[in-house]
């Protein structure tokens, strides 16, 4: 019987209507070399949609996704519409509603991938970002108080045993079946609640797995190591706030967010998982078909593996891998002039097996 995956598709807004549609190709094209099929739904969900009603999604969006195996979300956010407005309409509502405590995102150079750190390889950086997803400093906890001169602002940060304890078995977990080694980000030197506590909960859990090195480095310091020594580096596990920062640092040091996936996972796979770019939405070039597909592609690929098609995943990494190595249908921001569509079909040309090239636009 051949295995049928419904998948909610949420474009959003900006390019991530564009790299949406492309990436999508690309999974049909998986679906249809390794024997699957993906069934769609797709949902018009973000800010045009606020600007019209009021509101990022209906009332009943969750339950309208809770049916589905995954959900593919382009990226969200959209000038006129602030930002802590359509963030916590629609991302943040279902990362906490289907408990996708871990965010996780892998970073690598590529092939054809220029990093900004002089004599990189492909190979040489090869991270993961473990990103403590569901609490943390991303909290509606606090407010604003007075006027004028006297206004003031607090915003509290929620850490709990339960979601800490988590998140580091994840991250070491993940660390045994790659190189051996996490690296915690903390700031207890100056945090003097929240850090020196993940620390302890950190520590603790370290000592239930005695083959994996652990360290604990403070944020800022581990932030110049993201530059100066990469390749030092295998699992990296953040509070909410450390690992989004952390995680578009290595992007960037990997050569460019165009080329990072992410993934909001439920480990309990109660819920559906929900796969994204790390990328916003970049509406100066949305609409133009110049917007970089490989990020949300891989993304595709993230979530294929979550599915348990992890041939068909891994047949899109490689076929991601030989279009950037060749460079012939590359995107402006990775030194090329092809455009989103062209840089898709090649990676679909690869996945089927054939030497076609992308129709000229």
């Amino acid at each position: 019987m051949v295995a049928t995956y419904r998948i909610a598709s949420i474009p959003g807004d900006g390019i991530g209507v564009d790299v949406t549609a492309a990436a999508r190709s690309v999974l049909d094209q998986a679906a249809d070399r390794y024997g699957f099929t993906l069934a769609w739904s797709e949902y018009d969900w973000g800010c045009h949609r606020y600007t019209a009603t009021g509101q990022m999604m209906p009332d009943d969006g969750i339950e309208q996704l809770r049916a589905h195996d995954a959900v593919f979300l382009g990226a969200v956010g959209y000038p006129g519409v602030p930002d802590h407005v359509s963030l916590w309409g629609l991302l943040i509502p279902i990362r906490r509603s289907f408990d996708q405590y871990v965010n996780l995102r892998p970073v690598q150079l590529l092939p054809g991938v220029s990093s900004p750190l002089a004599g990189r390889r492909p190979g040489d950086i090869d991270i993961v970002v473990v990103r403590e997803n569901s609490e943390g400093e991303y909290s509606l906890i606090g407010g604003r108080h007075g006027e004028g001169g006297d206004e003031l602002a607090v915003q509290q940060s929620v850490f709990t045993r339960r979601g800490v304890e988590r998140i580091a078995r994840y991250a070491f977990e993940l660390a045994g079946a790659r190189r051996g080694a996490v690296c915690s980000a903390t700031k207890s030197n100056g945090i003097v609640h929240t850090m020196p506590f993940w620390d302890e909960i950190l520590g603790g859990v370290a000592a239930e797995y005695p083959d994996i090195a652990f360290e604990q480095v403070h944020v800022d310091a581990l932030a110049a190591r993201f530059v100066l020594a990469p390749q030092h580096l295998d699992v990296v596990v953040g509070s909410n706030l450390f690992g989004d920062i952390l995680s578009d640092l290595a992007a960037a040091v990997a050569g460019s967010l165009g080329v990072a996936p992410s993934a909001n996972i439920d480990p309990s796979r109660k819920h559906p998982s929900m796969f994204e770019s790390v990328h916003g939405s970049a509406p100066d070039i949305a609409g133009r078909g110049v917007a970089n597909p490989v990020a949300q592609i891989l993304a595709g690929a993230m979530m294929l593996e979550h599915l348990g098609e992890e041939r068909a995943a891994e047949g899109m990494r490689s076929a991601v891998g030989t279009v950037l190595g060749e460079g012939q249908y590359v995107t402006a921001d990775l030194g090329g002039s092809a455009t989103t569509d062209q840089c898709a079909e090649a990676v679909s040309g690869v996945l089927a097996g054939s030497a076609r090239s992308p129709a000229p636009r």
